[in-house]
């Protein structure tokens, strides 16, 4: 048995299965009810996951399937794109893949984004499984059957909902990760509990040490938690018609400042810094007390995260978020906090209330 699982459900119907371990350990029995003794697994990767975790699981898919072969491409947000997708689409036919082959997703959101948006496409879809190795991509990108890429630096604007055949989460590739990269994953663990659970939001505090110190317990109690709160979410609103849109809390201003800055950014470094413009929000229409606002900062700050940014003009974030995916019929489609625990769907936030929100995070008012 798995350390910890959870079932997804799709339409009120089981979909797959997440399981966090410790190891690579169980993955090649699960690899193997999928059939593949006759078939292909190409593993997705980049050239940094690759250096680390990439001969481990070649070695354990290899004894489930008939043939195995890497895919690596380079690390970074800047080959999240089209390009990066045909180039996987060129091995993919060279190789000779079928509708019956399978792709493995070996790395961050990065990764796991391109590697699903090319399985939901390649051939008309075929079966793909996420290894999710940044924890990021545990809490977040690995679950709910989002995948996509970027188009010319605005992101995740083309995609699809892709859901795989399972995910498999080694919590101890944690170890592996950069400092920064680690503690990027700790932008969406926090909005989590700040959107609909404020008992991890408050448990997160208390075992801060730990968990930035990567324990292993409370490690993998953190990222099963974090999962807890997206699984409920992505179950009543899979395709995000109306609940799921509570995840992006934090992320209008977070794209805008990720593609301005050029995603020199980290993913999650940007959502916090979009979480205090939210938070600003609230404070100035008085849901939130001066308190509480400066709490969440604190907290995010105690988690190594930026509460604000510089070299950035208002006028380039307020034109960024227009043009971001969440808007609706010429609507921004902000998500604010009513308390800490319990996040709401908001289009009434007006263009001032937006200036004076960027403002706030570029330290100019």
């Amino acid at each position: 048995m798995p350390e910890k699982q959870l079932d997804i459900l799709y339409e009120g119907k089981p979909c797959y299965d997440i399981m966090l371990e410790q190891d690579y350990g169980a993955l090649g029995e699960r690899v193997e009810r999928m059939g593949l003794k006759s078939r292909k697994i190409c593993i997705v990767t980049d050239t940094n996951v690759a250096k680390y975790h990439a001969s481990a699981v070649e070695k354990v898919c290899a004894k489930a399937a008939g043939k195995v072969v890497t895919f690596p491409f380079p690390a970074g947000e800047a080959s999240k794109n089209l390009e990066t997708v045909q180039s996987l689409y060129a091995f993919l036919i060279k190789e000779g893949f079928d509708r019956g082959d399978v792709l493995a997703a070996l790395g961050g959101g990065v990764v796991g984004d391109l590697t699903g948006f090319a399985a939901a496409t390649y051939l008309r879809g075929i079966r793909f499984f996420q290894l999710p190795t940044s924890l990021l991509s545990m809490v977040d990108s690995s679950i709910g059957g989002k995948t996509g890429v970027d188009f010319k630096a605005y992101k995740n604007m083309v995609g699809a909902f892709y859901m795989p055949q399972f995910v498999y989460m080694n919590i101890s590739a944690l170890m592996t990760l950069p400092e920064a990269e680690y503690r990027s994953g700790f932008g969406e663990i926090i909005k989590h509990g700040l959107i609909r659970d404020k008992a991890f939001y408050e448990w997160l505090v208390q075992n801060r040490s730990g968990l930035l110190g990567r324990n292993g317990a409370p490690v993998t109690e953190m990222v099963y938690r974090s999962l807890l709160v997206k699984k409920a979410v992505v179950e009543r609103d899979p395709k995000e018609k109306g609940e799921r849109a509570l995840l992006n809390f934090g992320h209008t201003v977070g794209h805008a400042v990720e593609k301005l800055k050029n995603f020199s950014l980290l993913h999650g470094e940007c959502v916090s810094v979009g979480m205090a413009a939210a938070g600003h929000i609230c404070f100035q229409r008085g849901i939130l007390s001066g308190e509480d606002l400066d709490g969440i900062l604190s907290v995010l700050g105690a988690f190594g995260l930026p509460v604000s940014t510089s070299g950035l003009d208002v006028s380039d974030i307020l034109n960024a978020v227009t043009k971001d995916k969440k808007m609706d019929a010429g609507q921004i489609r902000f998500v604010l906090l009513k308390e800490i625990g319990d996040a709401c769907i908001d289009t009434t936030v007006t263009r001032q209330e937006m200036t004076e929100a960027c403002k706030y995070i570029l330290g100019s008012v």
